[in-house]
């Protein structure tokens, strides 16, 4: 049944209609577009749409063939992957079972000499395309700008680029991390949907940054499985900013990184030398972040210390969570030492471990570089590891004193260790808080100064080498026989060796 149409009405139809060659009346390719469109909207998230519907193009309808232009080839494959089907129903919807899709692909914007550059592609798969009039071959199942493709993987799967053993497990919480490490939890378990975003970790060298911030990758990966999660240093996301440059394909690359779910950028302290790198990630950190995506950054420094980095970026690192890595505690360091032996299936006398978590102060990787020179001295030796192994070994790898320990800071420090008075340790006397007093003295003064047995003894109203001789030897044996006293000898040790540093 044919019903008759207000001849206003019918005008302003045919306007979005034309004639095709068997005289059948045909909608225009803006307005098939269109109409495609407001199906789409309806079905995908608002931001999904605006990132990867909006940009298209409809350029021409031929024989049921809707051409549309993408801007580049990075956009069409990922069309391809994620939205092919819902392309095919809305198409065949508006042209029929026979409609199809085909693609014309940016290669070039041109500039005001040259027109752009473009290709045509047809929307059921892939081919390999070249133009002689183009100095380079286009391969469209292998995105020559995709910087973590894997050869012989299907185009969309990313390695993460994170070290396994890099998890909450190994990574051992303390004073010194325990903000950090728990923020990490959290965004771990909800990614995105915390207020943790971004999550700025910042710390000196060796307190476990890039370890925290790959552990809440792998646990990622472990809990969302379809999540795409990677991981990449500031300066080899640089270096690949440069080389999308050169190539023209600056939005390739920024499409790439739009496409992360989780997206770990270490050492963003190198930013400061990359203006334009800043603007590319300005972009990317803009659209991960209002998709609901999670970003996780490290640095030395406080973001507020970051100079030579866009305020515009800075304010935004501001908006999520800044926690900072300290040095580890005593007990911290036992603890990491601790569970480095158990992994390595190693076993080690408890007064060992305390003489290394005492000496080393600067950070977690010269604590475990310090476990691992003891045993390799161990097993190359072929010697049990003891406390005078671990002395000799030591000795050679903590960094000299940057400040001279003096008998005058040791006999100081013990008297207000033990609360003795100072004049009182150097008195001729046989009360045994002295005299230990005395002898622990003596005992770190040989240990920590250059001085001569002879001179550590002119320090205790002109006592002789023989008596500092005797002090030393009483004290190792005591330390064999007395938890508590050995406990007070190590407590010292480690006092005075931060007073060195």
């Amino acid at each position: 049944m044919i019903f008759a149409t207000p001849k206003k009405k019918q005008q302003k139809k045919n306007r979005s209609l034309s004639i095709n060659s068997f005289g059948i009346m045909e909608k225009s390719f803006e307005k098939v577009w269109q109409n495609c469109l407001d199906i789409i909207k309806d079905i995908v998230e608002w931001q999904h749409f605006k990132t990867w519907f909006e940009p298209i193009k409809p350029v021409g309808i031929k024989e049921k063939i809707l051409t549309i232009q993408v801007p580049s080839q990075f956009f069409y494959e990922y069309l391809e992957e994620h939205y092919v089907a819902l392309l095919a129903k809305t198409l065949k919807r508006e042209l029929g079972k026979e409609a199809r899709l085909e693609y014309r692909i940016m290669v070039d914007s041109g500039n005001s000499k040259n027109k752009p550059l473009t290709m045509d592609v047809p929307g059921n798969g892939y081919k390999l395309y070249s133009n002689n009039e183009m100095d380079f071959p286009l391969v469209i199942n292998n995105p020559v700008k995709n910087p973590f493709v894997i050869p012989g993987l299907k185009k969309m799967q990313i390695d993460p680029q994170l070290n396994s053993s890099y998890t909450f497990d190994s990574f051992i919480e303390g004073d010194c991390n325990r903000v950090a490490r728990r923020a990490g939890k959290t965004v771990a378990e909800k990614p995105g949907t915390t207020s943790f975003n971004p999550l700025v970790i910042y710390g000196g060298v060796g307190l476990g940054k890039t370890h925290l911030a790959q552990a809440i990758g792998n646990e990622v990966k472990r809990l969302y499985n379809n999540k795409v999660v990677l991981y990449v240093s500031s300066e080899k996301f640089i270096n690949q900013f440069i080389d999308h440059s050169k190539n023209n394909a600056i939005n390739d690359f920024i499409h790439f990184y739009q496409m992360i779910d989780v997206l770990i950028i270490d050492d963003i302290q190198f930013f400061i030398r990359a203006e334009k790198s800043q603007d590319a990630f300005f972009s990317i950190f803009n659209h991960l972040h209002q998709s609901g995506k999670q970003l996780i950054l490290t640095s030395d420094k406080s973001p507020k210390d970051l100079e030579g980095v866009q305020e515009r970026l800075l304010s935004r690192f501001r908006w999520g969570l800044s926690s900072d890595l300290q040095l580890p505690d005593y007990e911290t360091k036992i603890e990491i030492l601790e569970y480095k032996m158990k992994q390595d299936g190693l076993e080690m006398p408890r007064e060992v471990v305390k003489y290394i978590a005492y000496n080393i102060n600067s950070n977690v990787r010269e604590l475990e570089g310090a476990l691992i020179s003891l045993l390799a001295q161990s097993s190359l030796n072929k010697r049990e590891i003891d406390l005078e192994l671990a002395k000799k070994v030591l000795r050679n790898f903590i960094k000299t004193s940057s400040k001279e320990i003096t008998i005058d800071t040791i006999q100081k420090m013990v008297c207000d260790y033990f609360d003795v008075p100072y004049d009182k340790l150097l008195q001729k006397t046989r009360k045994r808080e002295i005299v230990q007093a005395r002898q622990i003295t003596m005992f770190l003064s040989k240990s920590f100064t250059k001085n001569s047995l002879k001179t550590i003894g002119e320090h205790f109203g002109g006592r002789d080498h023989t008596t500092v001789i005797h002090s030393c030897q009483t004290v190792k044996d005591l330390m064999d026989t007395d938890n508590l006293f050995k406990e007070s000898v190590l407590e010292l040790q480690h006092k005075v060796q931060l007073a060195s540093m």
